[in-house]
């Protein structure tokens, strides 16, 4: 008899899991409020209409399948109910405990702070008082201010400070609000630096780093990532600091199966936590770039730990792997070309329009902005990232 998977979410983001799960010939239940979503149109699976918030209905749903194992991509939200699932059925998985401090900002920070793995100076706040209050000890202690919701991702309500003028303080506070699911907010010190991200592996209670990559993003005031490349081009020194601040940031927040995705800057001080999550990481980098450089499926590898089996985590070779996003002018899209140009370009695995033709592009504030991506694998990131390049100068995007 196959084993069953149950898979919270199932949107792109969760796509690559239950295909990767079919693959492995598992019974996939699939669950996902949206009755359309992508997910639930693989073939074979067992779909649930139930949000994968809604804590009290998956356990239920969970009980009637009778599932070997429970498992997320790529998404914060469902976290808790991993959680609470792995309690109820004594499966593999985060605690409860875990889960609120990787998905809370707030707990994550205080978590991080009382381990002594450097992080940022931060307030957690929830009034317009505290939050001005918050504002002004930043301002005081010289550094400028970041504001993000507690409890949201994908760069959603994260804003920077552009000066300390009444302007940007009140608009920084009702952006983030608006944000903000549960309505509190972290005032933290912004950090300089180059920004990297860790994907790690934990099994048995040991933390295995398996990659560490490269961001780029657009800057203040969002924040939105538009890059990614791997293996890292920073020296070896500040690299093993990295994995050092990786991996004790893991043990601090209590993960001791399954992954975790890091985000790092490397600021004056050193590297310091911008946030993590117990889950893979999204934006193509677990899914695409890791097994493109390393070998390592990251995705079959969280099954597996799921189901309580020992994954292949070893590195199989070093290659380099880089992904860019497209870039275009605000408007209604009205057409799309150079597409089929730029998949024959060397090196590039994939081309991917997200958003296509009668999308209005707008600012991008957010990952869900994005109209599209390349994604290469060469001999070095150099040259993956020039792939990319080639391949997104060729796509035209016309807009009016």
């Amino acid at each position: 008899m196959n084993k069953k998977i149950m898979i919270l979410g199932a949107s792109i983001l969760q796509l690559p899991a239950i295909k990767k799960a079919k693959e492995l010939g598992l019974d996939v239940i699939a669950v996902d409020m949206d009755p359309e979503a992508i997910g639930f149109k693989e073939s074979g699976i067992i779909c649930e209409v139930i949000s994968t918030i809604d804590t009290k209905q998956v356990i239920e749903c969970a009980k009637k399948h009778k599932i070997d194992g429970i498992m997320t991509l790529a998404s914060d939200m469902p976290m808790c109910t991993v959680a609470a699932v792995s309690k109820e059925l004594g499966l593999v998985g985060v605690t409860e405990e875990t889960a609120l401090k990787a998905t809370n900002k707030a707990e994550m920070r205080i978590a991080l702070k009382k381990h002594g793995v450097p992080i940022p100076m931060f307030y957690r706040v929830s009034t317009k008082d505290e939050y001005l209050s918050a504002v002004e000890k930043i301002k005081s202690a010289g550094y400028r201010c970041i504001v993000k919701p507690v409890d949201n991702s994908g760069s959603r309500g994260i804003d920077l400070l552009e000066d300390y003028s009444d302007k940007s303080i009140e608009y920084a506070f009702n952006y983030s609000k608006a944000h903000s699911r549960g309505g509190e907010l972290m005032v933290e010190e912004y950090m300089d630096g180059a920004e990297v991200s860790v994907e790690t592996l934990s099994i048995r209670g040991v933390c295995h780093v398996i990659q560490i990559t490269d961001k780029l993003t657009t800057g203040a005031p969002y924040f939105v990532e538009m890059g990614h490349s791997q293996p890292s081009l920073l020296e070896q020194k500040i690299q093993d600091r990295i994995r050092e601040v990786a991996i004790a940031a893991t043990y601090a927040i209590g993960i001791k199966e399954g992954p975790s995705h890091i985000e790092i800057k490397v600021t004056k001080d050193g590297p310091k936590i911008v946030e993590l999550g117990a889950r893979l990481g999204g934006d193509n980098i677990t899914t695409h770039l890791v097994p493109l450089s390393t070998g390592v499926d990251m995705v079959e590898c969280c099954i597996r730990i799921a189901l309580g089996e020992q994954p292949e985590y070893i590195p199989k070779y070093k290659k380099a792997s880089a992904i860019r996003y497209i870039e275009t002018t605000e408007g209604d899209i009205k057409e799309i070309t150079g597409v089929e140009i730029a998949e024959q370009i060397p090196d590039i695995q994939q081309v991917s329009i997200v958003h296509g033709i009668g999308f209005h592009a707008g600012e991008i504030k957010s990952s869900v902005d994005r109209v599209g991506f390349v994604i290469a694998q060469s001999g070095t990131v150099e040259s993956a990232v020039e792939s990319c390049n080639k391949a997104i100068f060729n796509i035209k995007i016309h807009t009016e």
